[in-house]
């Protein structure tokens, strides 16, 4: 497989405490495993994020969310779709840490069907901060060149492949309840 050593490359770097950017399903993403304090840190800096925000964390099973959220009782039900990919708003765990929830009471979460976001997850065994590539307040990233420009300074790596098929962010929802948060 052609993405096999830059997926190797990034799993490396983020085992190692570092920060990539990435495609997602709509946007390019900057991401980081979730526990490495430092790391998260960082993000937030390169995207001047409030940490009260909280992040979103993306996964390619549910298993990979279980540290970090109250597993739903059906966690099949935590559905995306490549062209209409949902972030849900799942209760977090009690000792998931602030820096993931930021004042929130809830986690947002996806498993990814973006086949590069799905392969980092799986080459680090574990759900990764996911954010959009962008200063925040202003628009999420669709470019490579504008990523490189913009971001290839301020991270560890930046891997190869496109976004899509999505053409917006990820519509988010509330997990107990199905009210949309915010529309795709």
């Amino acid at each position: 497989m052609a993405l096999s050593m830059p997926i190797h490359r990034a799993g490396r770097i983020l085992r190692g405490g570092g920060v990539i950017a990435y495609p997602t399903e709509a946007v390019y993403g900057l991401g980081c495993v979730p526990d490495d304090l430092e790391a998260v840190a960082r993000i937030l800096d390169i995207k001047d994020r409030d940490p009260d925000r909280g992040l979103i964390l993306i996964a390619a099973n549910p298993s990979q969310l279980e540290p970090w959220i109250v597993m739903p009782e059906d966690p099949d039900l935590l559905v995306s779709t490549p062209e209409r990919p949902v972030t849900w708003i799942v209760a977090a765990n009690p000792d998931t840490p602030y820096w993931i929830t930021g004042d929130n009471p809830g986690v947002a979460v996806r498993l990814t069907t973006h086949p590069v976001a799905f392969a980092l997850c799986e080459a680090t065994a574990t759900a990764l901060v996911s954010t959009s590539a962008n200063v925040s307040g202003r628009p999420p990233t669709r470019s490579r060149f504008v990523l490189r420009r913009n971001f290839g300074a301020l991270v560890d790596y930046i891997v190869p492949g496109e976004c899509g098929p999505a053409t917006s962010p990820s519509e988010i929802r509330d997990f107990a309840s199905g009210r949309i948060l915010r529309p795709a």
